[in-house]
């Protein structure tokens, strides 16, 4: 549960670990798998979800919620359905179906065997990244102004977005669920058609290299944000989406 900061901040909410969790948090070329519910049932449901896809792909996940979904009160349904677990020829589980021994051991200090296991540690990356990335897009299909956002600042969002459409702004929503692997394929193709991105965020912009990123820069990526504990309101929300209909920089 993300909350304020720098250093020892407060219990307010905040999504300013977005760089720690899907830059990663430690040495080394990897990731993690990071899922961003944005409500207490997709808590519970990527908590099973988080659970399935580090035992599929030996690595670890990581549900970064806000404050906020710490502290929400929501009803939720408890019928999650598990998937099975899958075939583990790896593991250490005993020889009594006589095959050899397995042995678990990441460390290597040969240069060559290092680099390989870099190698085979990315090409499994690319088998998450290609079967694992989950998103919502609302109103997307005609947007002229794309809105990014995740956990509380996308219901946030949602509720600007209306208004927007309300007002006669074609206005759209892209929420991350995975925000590694990150949902690049929508972005760009939003970024056909669309004249410009939003990301809104409580933090002082971090997912906004993302969207940068997806969208190649071919569109204009502006900050909607509050930081330290604050939650941008959906009138904030809606001031940027109508500045960056109009072409306006914040």
């Amino acid at each position: 549960m993300q909350r304020g900061g720098p250093g020892l901040g407060g219990i307010q909410p905040s999504q300013s670990d977005y760089f720690q969790a899907t830059r990663g948090g430690g040495h080394g070329d990897y990731h993690m798998i990071v899922l961003a519910p944005a409500s207490v049932q997709e808590m519970a449901e990527l908590t099973v979800k988080g659970f399935e896809l580090a035992d599929k792909y030996r690595m670890t996940s990581m549900i970064l919620a806000d404050g906020t979904m710490g502290q929400m009160m929501e009803p939720v349904e408890l019928d999650l359905k598990v998937a099975p677990a899958p075939e583990k020829p790896w593991a250490t589980n005993g020889t009594k179906m006589k095959r050899e021994h397995n042995i678990v051991n990441s460390l290597s200090l040969v240069p060559e065997e290092l680099e390989e296991f870099n190698f085979k540690r990315y090409e499994r990356y690319a088998e998450v990244e290609k079967n694992e990335v989950m998103y919502e897009e609302y109103l997307t299909e005609d947007a002229d102004v794309v809105v990014a956002a995740f956990g509380i600042a996308a219901r946030v969002s949602r509720n600007a977005v209306d208004e927007a459409r309300k007002a006669g702004i074609k206005a759209g929503l892209i929420r991350p669920i995975t925000l590694w692997p990150f949902p690049k394929a929508p972005f760009a193709k939003a970024a056909d058609h669309a004249k410009a991105f939003i990301s809104v965020e409580l933090s002082m912009g971090q997912m906004i290299e993302d969207v940068r990123l997806a969208t190649e820069c071919r569109r204009p990526v502006t900050l909607c944000n509050r930081a330290g504990g604050m939650i941008p309101s959906p009138e904030q929300v809606l001031e940027a989406i109508k500045k960056a209909n109009e072409g306006g920089d914040r």
